[in-house]
C-alpha cells in the first residue's frame, strides 16, 4: 500500500509536507504543492482525496471517530461540535468504528478530511500512530493516548469525585462500591485512581469484591448491578463510571424491585440531559459537556492553522451535583 512517505520521498519533501499540500495549505508554496501532488498521482495514493483537494481546494471537513452511536455521550457530543465547527467554517462527518470497518487513515483520506477528532482512543490504541505518520491532523476528545502527543481536551474528576466521597461520608455510608469503567482507557484510568485516592483519604477502601469493570455502556450498569446486589446485599452507595452506566444501574435496580436510593445509592459521571430529567434525577459528577465538544473543534481548527504548534491539553474542572439519587445508607 502506498503511504505518504512514499510519497514524500518521490516528492523531495517532508511528510508533513505532503498532508499540508493535498489540502492546499496556504503556507505551502504553490511549486511544491504540484510537485507533491504529481507525485501521489502518479504513486496512485489516495486519489479519493486527492480529487477532492484538486477539484475544491483545501477539505473543511472534519472527522468525528465514535465506537457506538447508542450511546447518549457520543450523541451529545455532536450537536456542540457541529455548531463550533460551523462557525469556523468546517463541516462535521461522522466516522464509527467497527471490527469490519477500512482502517482509520483509509477512510479518512476516502472522505477527503482535514483533520479528526478521536473520542473512543485506548491507551494502547495505534490510531493515533497511524494518523500521525499520514500527516493527518487529530484531537483527542475525553481520551488521551501517551504513545502519540497531540492536542486533546480532557477532565479533571478530582474536585467533582471529592465532594461525592465528602457526601458519601457525612451520609454515613461505608461500604462503597463502583463499577468502571475499561481499564485500557485513560479515562477510566484516572476516575478510578481519583476514587481511590480520594476513598483512602477518608479512611475508606473499595473491597476487591464491589468492583467491576467494563465498557462506558448501559449494559455494563445492568448486569454491574445484578452482579453487585447478589454479593450480600452490595454497596450501601455505587459509583459509576459515567451516566451511561448508572442508567443502567437505575433500570436493573428499578427492574428488581430495589428501591434507589432506599437500597442502593447511585452517582454518575457526565451531566448528560437524560440525567437531569424529572423521572430520573441522577446525582452525578459534572462538568460543561458543551463546551468541552466545542473547545475540540476549536484546538482541531487551530492545529490545520499552524500544524506545527505545540500540542494544547485543555482540562476542564468538575463538580458534583447531587439530586435525587443519593441518601444516607439503608437502616
Amino acid at each position: 500500500m502506498v503511504t505518504s512517505r512514499d510519497v514524500a520521498k518521490l516528492a523531495g519533501v517532508s511528510q508533513p509536507t505532503v498532508s499540508r499540500a493535498l489540502t492546499d495549505h496556504p503556507r505551502v508554496s504553490e511549486a511544491t504543492k504540484r510537485r507533491v501532488r504529481e507525485a501521489a498521482l502518479a504513486l496512485g495514493y489516495s486519489t479519493n482525496a486527492i480529487g477532492r483537494a484538486l477539484s475544491v481546494g483545501r477539505s473543511n471537513r472534519i472527522g468525528l471517530v465514535v465506537a457506538d452511536l447508542e450511546n447518549q455521550f457520543y450523541a451529545n457530543m455532536i450537536g456542540p461540535l457541529h455548531h463550533e465547527l460551523e462557525g469556523l467554517g468546517h463541516e462535521l462527518v461522522l466516522i464509527t468504528e467497527s471490527a469490519g470497518s477500512a482502517p482509520l487513515p483509509e477512510r479518512v483520506a476516502a472522505h477527503g478530511l482535514a483533520g479528526v477528532v478521536l473520542s473512543t482512543t485506548t491507551v494502547d490504541s495505534i490510531q493515533p500512530a497511524r494518523l500521525r505518520d499520514r500527516g493527518v491532523p487529530f484531537v483527542y476528545l475525553n481520551r488521551t493516548a501517551p504513545s502519540v502527543a497531540a492536542d486533546a481536551v480532557t477532565v479533571d474528576p478530582e474536585q467533582g469525585v471529592r465532594a461525592v466521597v465528602g457526601e458519601a461520608v457525612r451520609l454515613g455510608h461505608t461500604r462503597i462500591g463502583a463499577i468502571f469503567g475499561p481499564r485500557n482507557t485513560s479515562t477510566g484510568e484516572l476516575r478510578e485512581q481519583v476514587v481511590r485516592t480520594v476513598l483512602d483519604e477518608h479512611g475508606l477502601a473499595l473491597a476487591q469484591r464491589d468492583v467491576l469493570h467494563g465498557p462506558f455502556d448501559f449494559a455494563t450498569g445492568r448486569e454491574g448491578f445484578r452482579t453487585l446486589h447478589e454479593r450480600a446485599g452490595g454497596p450501601t452507595l455505587l459509583l459509576c463510571g459515567n451516566d451511561v452506566v448508572a442508567l443502567g444501574v437505575l433500570d436493573a435496580a428499578a427492574e428488581a424491585g430495589v428501591p434507589v436510593p432506599g437500597h442502593t445509592s447511585v452517582v454518575g459521571f457526565d451531566d448528560l440531559p437524560t440525567s437531569r430529567w424529572a423521572l430520573v434525577r441522577l446525582s452525578t459528577v459534572a462538568y460543561d459537556l458543551d463546551e468541552v465538544a466545542r473547545e475540540s473543534a476549536r484546538l482541531v481548527v487551530a492545529r490545520l492553522t499552524d500544524p506545527d504548534a505545540e500540542p494544547r491539553h485543555v482540562v476542564y474542572p468538575t463538580h458534583y451535583v447531587a439530586r435525587a439519587t443519593v441518601a444516607a445508607p439503608r437502616a
